[in-house]
């Protein structure tokens, strides 16, 4: 299994507005176990915020620093984190491994593997995981961005384990690929097809500036302004902001509900949804076209509370929703709610 090293502008547009981070911890990923965690600790792989440094700050075992640090002198080939997936399992088509600030210290390479075991279970045989992102370098205090050169199979992981050769340190952790939900055996069953764990996945967006757009479709409302989606300031007249989102699955649609959890003077002050049915994301039309339907016409939000809209019952079949927020603001959630056409 080989790799290709990417730019962060490819990597974003290739990997980051098509897929998901399946492990970040904001989804619900989490550390299971690891071979050593000396100096800083293997949670912070995976916290969704940018590492920072501070220089002046020590602990009982060194310099501290925001991310994942191991002992010097590993007397294994490597060390290594084991992860446990936040959705019920998903492909891998490639990870952002970042050593912003380890420098001297940092991991001199990485190698991904993956597994899959049943439901609930944590114990992985080691003849049950698999090369993922193959044994790759990496250099000090930088953004590493790796592609898997057969893109994402169909293979569906439920763990992930990630190892640095020999020792050493990483900030961040980022693995993408496309979410694999259980899916209800009642195929008349209402789902929030908008839901990261269904398979939702924000696409396109006009702006992100304070809180990225997947936060979305995140499950839960949250816990402050900053795992919501929020929109710089807008000084011209008639300025929209908007989102598109890939639905899990083509479906009809019954009702959205747009929370605005935590935003209190930075909420929109009308909100808008449209649906369409597009063969790829790229067929997807422009936010301004007038190929999308309305599905929920201008309507007026308030402060952080959860505003639920019906849409008029219809047979027709949408795979991506366009969320305009006007003139811009913040948005914690979008839950799109119907059932998937058979």
């Amino acid at each position: 299994m080989s790799v290709t090293v990417v730019s962060e502008k490819e990597f974003h547009d290739q990997i980051v507005c098509n897929y998901t981070d399946v492990i970040g911890e904001k989804l619900g990923g989490k550390v299971l176990k690891f071979s050593d965690e000396w100096f800083a600790a293997a949670d912070n792989l995976i916290k969704p915020k940018a590492p920072i440094r501070d220089a002046t700050r020590f602990t009982d075992a060194g310099a501290w620093y925001d991310g994942w640090e191991t002992r010097r002198h590993n007397t294994e080939p490597a060390d290594w984190v084991t992860f446990r997936v936040g959705v019920a399992s998903a492909t891998v088509v490639g990870c952002e491994v970042d050593t912003a600030f380890f420098n001297g210290n940092h991991a001199p390479a990485i190698s991904v593997e993956a597994a899959t075991v049943s439901s609930g279970e944590d114990e992985i045989p080691e003849s049950a995981w698999e090369t993922v992102i193959a044994h790759t370098e990496c250099g000090p205090s930088q953004r590493h961005f790796f592609v898997r050169t057969d893109g994402a199979t169909t293979a569906a992981y439920t763990h992930v384990r990630l190892k640095m050769y020999p020792d050493g340190g990483i900030a961040r952790f980022r693995l993408y690929g496309t979410v694999v939900p259980v899916r209800p055996q009642d195929t008349s069953a209402v789902l929030d097809l908008a839901s990261v764990k269904n398979g939702g996945v924000a696409v396109r967006y006009s702006d992100q500036h304070f809180g990225s757009a997947d936060n979305l479709l995140l499950p839960g409302r949250g816990h402050d302004m900053s795992d919501g989606w929020e929109t710089k300031r807008s000084r011209e007249p008639g300025h929209v902001d908007w989102v598109v989102i890939r639905l899990g699955a083509p479906a009809t649609v019954s009702s959205v509900v747009v929370d605005t959890a935590h935003f209190k003077g930075n909420f929109p002050q009308q909100v808008n949804i449209k649906g369409v049915s597009a063969a790829s994301d790229a067929a997807v039309p422009a936010a301004d076209s007038a190929d999308w339907t309305e599905l929920v016409g201008n309507s007026k939000t308030g402060p952080h509370q959860e505003h639920k809209f019906d849409v008029p019952a219809s047979t027709k079949v949408y795979t991506h929703v366009l969320l305009t927020i006007i003139p811009d603001g913040g948005v914690k959630r979008v839950r799109v709610f119907g059932t998937i056409a058979q």
